[in-house]
């Protein structure tokens, strides 16, 4: 069985019920969800091993955040205990053309003041095929963007494939330390993850003829993109997703993928939303596990597509389908009619 490793930050997700504002809620519903966890998840759900690393408080709310990844398979056994703090997040969700909007409350968490110390990254990554992260794990703090670049280096040593999600957050850190920080990271990954607005923000690198706002994506565009990421970091593969923004609850879905030769688009799906948060590291997680399965290039973006387009009609940050799932959504089942 292939093994995949994820590090990140798994926070405790405060949201109120349905389509309630901030300022309406009396309740918050509590769940877990981040980047990399989410990931991982995913992965463990289409039966790889998938593993993921953090720094938790040995408290109780630290431990409901490994039980919330147990329950899936998810193998928890390098998480590291201690500091003072789970990160939090609080979810407004959006309807129609009221945009949903995201409050961190996560400055000083467990793994934002994690050492180097903390974790062996050479046994960690024994008997790994795959590992992934995300730009939001260097944003967390100088110690973090350092963890990355040590794990990175000791993934690369021991032959393991390399994932990046640029996922650039500017609530976390500015551009120019972005640019910075993850280009230093990026000569040691092998696949590379973006959005449009990702490439921009991180690198400068723009799409053409291109306003994800009023849901015009351009294809040759795209293309451009991702071969300006490979030429500029010699990534093998390049995956940028195509989202035009419609509403808050209706958006059209698709993605690209270069491989160094050729340029392949999925299907386009058009979704209407449960829940966007986790749509990006569903994507993520369906191409890896494609990779890691020898699909060909059409095949792999068909399946990340349609694995993420999945996730969107799932409550939470977790990807709860299955591999049968996905296939049958991606081979042109799309109806939704109800299976008896």
């Amino acid at each position: 069985m292939k093994r995949v490793v994820t590090f990140g930050e798994i926070m405790l997700r405060l949201a109120p019920e349905g389509y309630y504002r901030f300022l309406q809620a009396d309740t918050y519903g509590a769940t877990y969800g981040g980047g990399e966890a989410n990931v991982a998840v995913s992965l463990a759900n289409f039966g790889v091993d998938a593993a993921f690393v953090t720094k938790l408080p040995k408290h109780e709310i630290g431990q409901a955040g490994i039980n919330s990844l147990r329950r899936f398979g998810v193998d928890t056994d390098d998480i590291v205990r201690g500091g003072d703090r789970v990160g939090i997040y609080f979810l407004e969700k959006g309807a129609s053309q009221r945009p949903s909007k995201v409050i961190y409350d996560r400055a000083g968490s467990s793994i934002a003041t994690a050492q180097s110390g903390d974790f062996d990254w050479d046994d960690i990554f024994e008997g790994t095929d795959w590992f992934h992260f995300t730009g939001i794990t260097p944003a967390l703090s100088d110690n973090c963007a350092q963890l990355c670049l040590e794990a990175c280096k000791a993934a690369k040593a021991k032959g393991v494939t390399i994932s990046c999600d640029l996922n650039y957050r500017n609530k976390l850190w500015s551009k120019e330390k972005a640019g910075k920080v993850m280009g230093e990271l990026m000569q040691y990954v092998d696949v590379c993850i973006a959005n449009e607005q990702d490439a921009d923000d991180v690198f400068g690198i723009k799409a053409s003829n291109t306003d994800v706002t009023s849901g015009k994506v351009d294809h040759e565009g795209y293309k451009d993109v991702a071969k300006q990421l490979a030429d500029r970091f010699g990534f093998k593969k390049v995956a940028i997703t195509l989202r035009g923004s419609i509403s808050a609850n209706d958006n059209d879905w698709a993605a690209m993928l270069y491989d160094g030769t050729g340029y392949y688009f999925s299907k386009t799906y058009r979704i209407h939303i449960v829940d966007r948060v986790g749509g990006g590291d569903s994507f993520g997680a369906g191409l890896i596990y494609s990779c890691l399965n020898d699909y060909s290039a059409q095949e792999a973006i068909e399946f990340a597509v349609a694995a993420s387009c999945l996730k969107h009609s799932i409550e939470g940050d977790f990807n709860m389908v299955t591999v049968d799932e996905v296939k049958k959504l991606a081979g042109g089942d799309g109806s939704g009619r109800v299976q008896r």
